[in-house]
């Protein structure tokens, strides 16, 4: 069985590395810097009195896809869907001198992707915006968060203004997708490396 599955693998491995889009991974424009670390990403930015850094990470990044029925039925010589990876991606806006980061939580919602040619719309959206202290890794529960849900627009737009100032706006997140899809491909082809050489470790 095991040979069989190693087998399996590296055909598999031979497969995605024939789709693979980017041998390396694609640069974010507008001066980001990138450091990986396994499947957490993080972009950072210095502009004037201020670090802007966005961090995601690629686990559960792919949405599932909505017809698990058709999978079954597809030709074998067929080319499967381009899968995209929509990270939820953390913001941290930090002012030189302040003891204190805004953070802000974005997603791209589900039903977005992929509506070309409507008007100018958001391909993401901030979910929950809050202030942390600088240089502490873990989120205080004590220090209030403020959902969007029930927000008045003007200041939602506000804040999604603040982030486009900062070079996150639409482009930047069409860019992350890509950057993201690009490592969570990377890291797909390394899983099933380490685990075609855990199969034939005897």
């Amino acid at each position: 069985g095991d040979k069989a599955f190693a087998q399996f693998l590296t055909d598999e491995i031979k497969e995605e590395k024939k789709i693979q889009k980017h041998k390396s991974l694609p640069k974010v424009s507008g001066g980001w810097e990138l450091e990986v670390h396994g499947t957490e990403a993080r972009l950072v930015r210095k502009i004037a009195g201020e670090k802007i850094t966005v961090t995601f990470n690629i686990n559960n990044s792919i949405p599932p896809s909505a017809d698990d029925e058709t999978q079954e039925e597809q030709k074998p010589d067929e080319q499967e869907p381009d899968l995209t990876s929509t990270p939820n991606f953390v913001v941290e806006v930090i002012k030189d001198d302040t003891k204190q980061t805004l953070v802000l939580d974005c997603h791209y919602p589900e039903d977005e992707v992929g509506h070309e040619g409507e008007e100018e719309s958001d391909i993401f959206t901030i979910r929950e915006v809050s202030f942390q202290p600088t240089g502490e890794s873990d989120w205080k529960d004590t220090n209030y968060t403020l959902n969007t849900d029930s927000l008045d627009w003007a200041l939602y737009d506000h804040l999604m203004d603040f982030l486009a100032d900062r070079g996150v706006d639409n482009t930047f997140a069409d860019e992350l997708i890509e950057l993201s899809t690009a490592l969570e491909h990377q890291e797909y082809i390394k899983f099933l490396e380490d685990l075609k050489s855990f199969v034939k470790c005897q």
